[in-house]
C-alpha cells in the first residue's frame, strides 16, 4: 500500500479480518509517522518500509491511496518497479490511461470506495484495463467484498460512482445533522434526537436493501393522507430539497472529472 491512511488501514484491517490475507503480507509505505503509527495499531504485523519502490517491489498488487495531488509523485516513485504488476487505485478523478501512463503498467483497477469502509459496510465500484488477469480482477473483488459490496462498472460511471457512492455519506451526515436539529426544536434533547436520527437513517436503509423495494413505495407508505410525513414531505418539495440533493451528486460528479483532468 503506497499510502496508510484512514481508508488503507481500513482497508487492510478488512482483508485480515476476513482471513484472505495475513498482516505480514500487507507492506505499508507512508512518509508520515502518524500515519504509520495508526495503521500500525489496526493492523498490528503489517510491514512497513522506507521507500514507495520498496513496497510495490514487494508485491505484486500495488494499492495506491494517497491524495489525488499526490499521485504524480508516488507514480513516478515506483514506475521502475511495475512491469508486470497490478496498480490498484482507489484516488478520486484519475482515470486508468492516466494512471497507467504514470505508473509505467497497463494493469490497472480503478477502485471507487467510500467511507464506510472504515465499518465494513463500504459500498465499491471497480473498473480495470484489459491486460488485468481475471484472476486479479476476482481477488481485487473478493478483498473489497471484505469491507462491503462492489460492484463492476464502465469507466465513464466512474465519477457519477464519486459524487454518488463516494460523496453520498457527507450528504447523508448533513441529513441526520438536519433531522437531529429538527429533532431539538421540536423538543427533543440533542442526544436523543441524533441517536433517532442515525437509527433511522441506518433502518430505511436496512429496509430498502432487505426488501428491494423502491424508495417511492416506502414514502407512499408511510405518507397516510393528511398525516404527518405528508405534512413534512409538503415543506421539503416547496424547498427543493429532492433537486438540491440531485443537484449536489451531479456537482460532485464533475468535481470528480475536473481533479482527473
Amino acid at each position: 500500500m503506497i499510502g496508510g491512511g484512514r481508508m488503507a488501514s481500513a482497508l487492510a484491517e478488512g482483508f485480515c479480518a476476513a482471513g484472505l490475507v495475513t498482516a505480514d503480507q500487507i507492506v505499508v509505505y507512508d512518509p508520515a509517522p502518524a500515519a504509520r503509527d495508526a495503521f500500525a495499531a489496526r493492523v498490528p504485523g503489517a510491514r512497513f518500509v522506507a521507500t514507495a519502490a520498496a513496497a510495490a517491489s514487494a508485491c505484486d498488487t500495488v494499492w495506491m491511496a494517497v491524495k489525488p495531488q499526490q499521485a504524480g509523485d508516488a507514480c513516478d516513485a515506483i514506475a521502475s518497479v511495475m512491469r508486470g504488476r497490478t496498480l490498484v487505485s482507489i484516488l478520486a478523478g484519475l482515470t486508468t490511461g492516466t494512471l497507467a501512463t504514470l505508473a509505467g503498467t497497463d494493469r490497472v483497477v480503478r477502485v471507487m470506495p467510500n467511507t464506510c469502509c472504515l465499518v465494513g459496510r463500504g459500498v465499491s465500484v471497480i473498473c480495470r484495463t484489459a491486460a488485468v488477469p481475471a484472476a486479479v480482477v476476482d481477488r481485487v473483488m473478493q478483498l473489497l467484498s471484505a469491507v462491503g459490496t462492489v460492484h463492476e462498472a464502465e469507466e465513464s460511471m466512474l465519477d457519477a460512482v464519486t459524487g454518488l457512492s463516494g460523496s453520498g455519506p457527507g450528504f447523508l451526515a448533513l441529513v441526520v445533522e438536519a433531522l437531529t436539529a429538527g429533532g431539538e426544536r421540536a423538543g427533543l434533547p440533542r442526544r436523543l434526537a441524533q441517536a433517532l436520527a442515525v437509527e433511522t437513517l441506518a433502518g430505511t436503509g436496512e429496509l430498502l436493501a432487505r426488501t428491494g423495494e423502491a424508495p417511492a413505495a416506502v414514502r407512499e407508505r408511510v405518507s397516510s393522507p393528511g398525516g404527518t410525513t405528508l405534512a413534512g414531505l409538503a415543506v421539503l418539495q416547496d424547498r427543493g430539497v429532492t433537486d438540491a440533493i440531485a443537484a449536489a451528486v451531479a456537482t460532485a460528479a464533475a468535481r470528480a472529472a475536473e481533479l482527473g483532468r
